[in-house]
């Protein structure tokens, strides 16, 4: 016997999904180093303290027990939202779920990858606005041709994105590699989302809300003016995000 499903009565459906998400990697339990540090990277850049949401990594922590609940506090009152603990003991499996955390088991890194080097985008003629292609796939990367537009997500989980057009405000192209768009980028690009500190994002004109390279972020309001509107790479370099002219 089947029982026909009324999807309009449907309250909601689940549905698997690939969102860009901040690693807080904890390298003491000591909530006051914590406070410390947080104050110091909330005058560096106040944007990025605006209700973030942050999975708190414990796993270079020995410790079998943690202040979790006074680690949380902390986060919330920089205006850090955690959502779920990665790794630990048992207890503090115990510990997150009983503060309504999620918890995610320790990142064996299997799905990172180190590259020898990345090579560079040259700019190329301008592009006409096109309906979006299927994508294709070569080598582990991925090729979109036309416009992400705004509320798309285009995501290469095992190697490079390449964008044969624009990403317009509000869209989003992540790759576990890295990013190159042959056009504006005015929406979010996340490089190396697997932790691939050798990724880079490389675009023909930056206008970008968002750029992120394994993690470390950047956000339109941090970026130098001059470089809007131009040809740039952006890769890390000393644990730092930075920006350059491919002009």
């Amino acid at each position: 016997m089947s029982l026909k499903v009324d999807r309009a009565s449907m309250a909601f459906t689940f549905k698997g999904g690939m969102l860009p998400m901040t690693v807080m990697e904890l390298a003491s339990a000591d909530p006051e180093r914590i406070r410390e540090q947080l104050s110091g990277k909330l005058s560096q850049s106040p944007a990025f303290f605006q209700h973030t949401p942050v999975v708190l990594s414990v796993e270079k922590l020995d410790e079998p027990h943690l202040a979790l609940e006074r680690i949380c506090a902390v986060c919330r009152a920089h205006k850090l939202l955690p959502v779920a603990v990665r790794g630990g003991s048992d207890p503090v499996k115990q510990s997150a779920w009983a503060l309504g955390l999620g918890w995610f088991p320790p990142n064996d890194g299997a799905r990172a990858r180190t590259l020898e080097g990345v090579s560079t985008v040259e700019p190329s003629p301008a592009v006409p606005e096109a309906s979006p292609e299927p994508a294709s796939t070569a080598s582990g990367g991925r090729i979109y041709r036309g416009t992400v537009r705004s509320g798309q997500q285009v995501t290469a989980p095992d190697g490079d994105l390449v964008v044969i057009g624009a990403v317009n405000a509000g869209a989003e192209v992540l790759a576990a590699g890295s990013v190159h768009v042959y056009g504006a980028l005015r929406g979010r690009a996340l490089a190396g989302i697997h932790g691939d500190t050798m990724a880079g994002i490389f675009c023909r004109e930056l206008r970008a809300e968002l750029l992120s390279v394994a993690g470390n972020y950047k956000r339109l309001e941090d970026i130098d003016p001059q470089l809007l509107g131009t040809s740039v790479q952006v890769k890390l370099c000393d644990a730092q995000l930075g920006i350059t002219s491919l002009s």
